[in-house]
């Protein structure tokens, strides 16, 4: 099995950021946000990065090319998470072995969740794991069901979850680790078929469930790890809370 393999979200423009940078570029704590992910990924024993890129990714590119762990796909058009993964289809095709896939926005993500992610996938080897959380109000994301014996069985987004649904706390956090052939399978068959007309990588596990592929879901990550960065408020938290934990 080949060593782990990372895609990093990087596409977006921080329109509520009130910043003409991409995103994954602005700053908590003098850092930019994607440098947070990056460090967390190679804690964890990542040892190559894609880092998906869209606009203004020249910036983006000559902010982190230096690092020779890192490398690059464009994604032109920002069609969707499933779409940004896609774009990554070339680089992928000659890996055996897992591919975490994150966002880019995430500095609070922990070294500590993706190394037992990554180290369940190597002792169970499924096709798809979603690293989720236990969240104490879980409003707006979406929720992780389980069968009767505990299995995993979709991600329900809010709008279309029913009132029993909603009552779940557990939710999907965009973190993943995905057998990378199987993913690229199951990438083939990836629709827009939505109010949207966007390609999402939730629905991925779908696929491969139907497929009888070995879904899970693994509740390892930590409240903080919510911390993804939207608005300005949102950075002012995450740094707060950078400034609460030493990181």
């Amino acid at each position: 099995m080949d060593a782990p393999l990372a895609v990093i979200l990087a596409a977006g423009k921080g329109t509520r950021m009130k910043s003409d940078l991409p995103k994954v570029l602005c700053e908590a704590n003098g850092k930019p946000l994607i440098e947070y992910v990056l460090d967390s990924l190679r804690t964890a024993g990542v040892k190559k990065m894609l880092a998906v890129v869209g606009y203004r990714e020249e910036l983006v590119r000559s902010k982190l090319e230096a690092q020779a762990d890192v490398g690059f796909a464009t994604q032109a058009e920002q069609l969707g998470t499933g779409h940004a993964v896609m774009m990554c289809q070339e680089q992928l095709k000659q890996h055996d072995g897992p591919v975490v896939i994150v966002a880019g926005d995430s500095p609070m993500l922990q070294s500590e969740s993706i190394k037992t992610l990554l180290d369940d996938f190597s002792k169970n080897r499924p096709a798809c794991l979603l690293g989720t959380l236990i969240h104490e109000n879980p409003t707006g994301l979406g929720r992780i069901i389980r069968d009767g014996d505990g299995k995993f069985t979709e991600i329900v987004e809010e709008k279309d979850a029913t009132d029993e649904q909603r009552k779940v706390a557990e939710v999907n956090m965009s973190t993943y680790v995905f057998d990378c052939q199987k993913m690229l399978g199951a990438l083939d068959r990836l629709t827009a078929d939505n109010q949207q007309q966007e390609y999402y990588i939730t629905d991925l596990p779908a696929i491969l469930l139907n497929d009888g592929q070995d879904v899970r879901a693994l509740p390892v990550l930590k409240p903080i790890e919510a911390l993804s960065v939207n608005t300005v408020e949102h950075l002012a938290d995450v740094e707060a809370a950078m400034k609460a934990t030493g990181r």
